[in-house]
């Protein structure tokens, strides 16, 4: 009786290690299909972000903007001069403000070609003022109304449409004496511009998924 029962327990306890074996197989084989398919997947995605990057680089083939990789961004090429305290586009210092005006028209206009040949993308565009450094004390809020009157001066005067594949923000990075260690040149008066920022969102919600956030 003892022996029946010794091999009742032998034979058992090898058709459950069988058992344990074949799921063990099973759960090894699944996680190897669902890496590969995880590898495929961000194989995939970096392709995309390469192509969405690449994108953004049309834009520096044309006339009126500069790409700056020291700090990825885009400087417009147009200099633009300022009476101290004042954001208002119209009121610049130019010897021809028409002509500047008309290139700064351009410009606005350069950036909706850019939109309109990439509309497979989803871009947020950021217009940044800046300000030299002077007395006036209230130039980082200065800042951002010359972007902001950038922006209206494209949309409302020169009726240009940025399209839906782009989301629009205002800034201002002021005159550097708070250390945002925005972009900066040596000459102050150089500081009087305007920066463009064209970033995929593409990029971000794939970054953001990767990380399942």
């Amino acid at each position: 009786m003892a022996q029946k029962k010794e091999s009742f327990f032998w034979t058992s306890y090898s058709d459950l290690m069988t058992s344990l074996f074949f799921v063990m197989l099973v759960l090894f084989i699944l996680v190897i299909v669902l890496l590969h398919k995880r590898m495929e997947a961000t194989e995939a995605q970096l392709e995309e972000i390469k192509k969405v990057e690449q994108s953004t680089k049309d834009l520096s083939k044309g006339d009126y903007f500069t790409y700056r990789p020291d700090y990825k961004k885009y400087v417009l090429n147009i200099q633009v001069r300022y009476p101290s305290g004042v954001s208002d586009l119209n009121e610049i210092i130019s010897e021809d403000k028409e002509r500047q005006l008309e290139s700064l028209a351009q410009a606005g206009k350069e950036i909706k070609n850019f939109l309109d040949n990439h509309k497979d993308y989803q871009y947020v565009l950021i217009i940044e003022g800046q300000a030299s450094r002077d007395m006036y004390p209230l130039n980082y809020e200065l800042s951002y109304q010359r972007a902001l009157s950038l922006m209206k001066f494209w949309m409302e005067e020169r009726d240009i449409n940025f399209g839906k594949n782009c989301e629009i923000l205002i800034s201002g990075s002021g005159d550097g004496k708070l250390d945002t260690h925005s972009m900066r040149e040596t000459q102050e008066v150089e500081n009087q511009r305007f920066l463009i920022h064209i970033l995929p969102k593409n990029v971000f919600e794939t970054t953001i998924n990767e990380d399942g956030q």
